[in-house]
């Protein structure tokens, strides 16, 4: 415990202070989804600032773990850690006041000098979100944090994340769509952009995602980007667990390839994912096209997958046959 303990508080500050700060907005927004009525959209005005809150902790969280393992340009490291905290907190915190306002955060064109100055803020946070993670991701491209497979979950997972931010700044507004809807107590509100693609926003949605059940919704592949890391930092975990039985997943380059066939057919689920919101389609109604692309991806990965499996077992068992043939050449 001690240990851990020690770890942890090796972690990077601000980021740290982030998490926790976006843990009790998580508790905070949970309490208001279950007490609190209002609604804007169809959901209540909490479940944005719940969602967000709970995707910061994940990311700032492993961001506080990484950067203090970097090599090189530490200094670097730490602002840039420190720019994606304070850019969290300031994003967020608009997130969370709207919610208590009873109206929208993201999309809000309304002309009140409140919103006008939060949006201006909010956008600013955008840009300073992704460009924190993209240079993180550049940075990791010149060193190594841990073996093999980490490294390559984290370039990897990196990677995807900022490819899934930035699918955010078509969410805020590229997409030109605009739409005239009421806020939690009947106002008029202009919403200038959408995460709908060939739907209106506020249609049937998924139960607590409320992604869209019968049009495109560009935060589907925006949170398979955003959580890629963590999946694949899921997978070298398993590996690594699973090393300790198995015994040609004891070596570095088996799971390292592993972990690449892991990646690739995450990397071919977010491309799918992100063809399907394009086109106009939920994420529940796949059609002939999107269902063949997805197999596709799955299909190479399958066969990559097997592929090393195989091999990894045939370098295992070749070593412990020699002696047996050489036995019988009467060496």
């Amino acid at each position: 415990m001690r240990t851990v303990l020690e770890e942890v508080r090796s972690w990077h500050r601000p980021l740290m202070l982030m998490v926790l700060v976006m843990s009790g907005l998580v508790a905070v927004s949970g309490i208001g989804l279950l007490v609190d009525g209002r609604e804007i959209l169809n959901e209540s005005v909490w479940l944005k600032p719940f969602k967000f809150g709970l995707s910061f902790v994940l990311y700032g969280g492993t961001l506080a773990w990484l950067l203090p393992k970097l090599r090189k340009a530490k200094r670097l490291g730490w602002w840039t850690g420190t720019v994606f905290a304070v850019t969290g907190f300031v994003d967020v915190g608009f997130i969370a006041i709207q919610a208590a306002r009873g109206t929208f955060s993201h999309f809000n064109a309304n002309t009140d000098t409140f919103n006008q100055i939060g949006q201006q803020v909010f956008m600013s946070g955008v840009m300073g979100l992704f460009g924190a993670s993209l240079v993180i991701a550049i940075m990791l491209l010149f060193q190594r944090i841990g073996d093999a497979p980490l490294n390559r979950a984290l370039r990897v997972g990196l990677a995807l994340a900022v490819a899934g931010m930035g699918i955010a700044f078509y969410l805020v507004g590229a997409n030109g769509s605009r739409q005239e809807v009421q806020d939690s107590y009947g106002h008029e509100v202009t919403l200038a952009g959408s995460h709908s693609i060939g739907v209106e926003a506020g249609g049937p949605g998924m139960p607590l995602t409320h992604w869209s059940t019968t049009g495109g919704d560009l935060r589907v592949p925006h949170f398979v980007g955003l959580h890629a890391i963590h999946f694949l930092l899921l997978v070298v975990l398993a590996l690594s667990l699973l090393a300790t039985r198995v015994e040609w997943l004891q070596s570095e380059r088996v799971r390292n390839r592993l972990v690449g066939v892991a990646a690739f057919g995450y990397y071919g689920v977010m491309v799918t994912v992100t063809a399907q919101a394009f086109r106009g389609q939920s994420l529940i109604h796949p059609d002939v096209p999107t269902l063949g692309l997805l197999g596709a991806f799955l299909a190479v990965t399958g066969v990559a997958l097997a592929a090393v499996i195989g091999s990894a077992r045939r370098s295992v068992r070749l070593p412990a046959e020699q002696p047996k043939a050489f036995e019988k050449l009467g060496v």
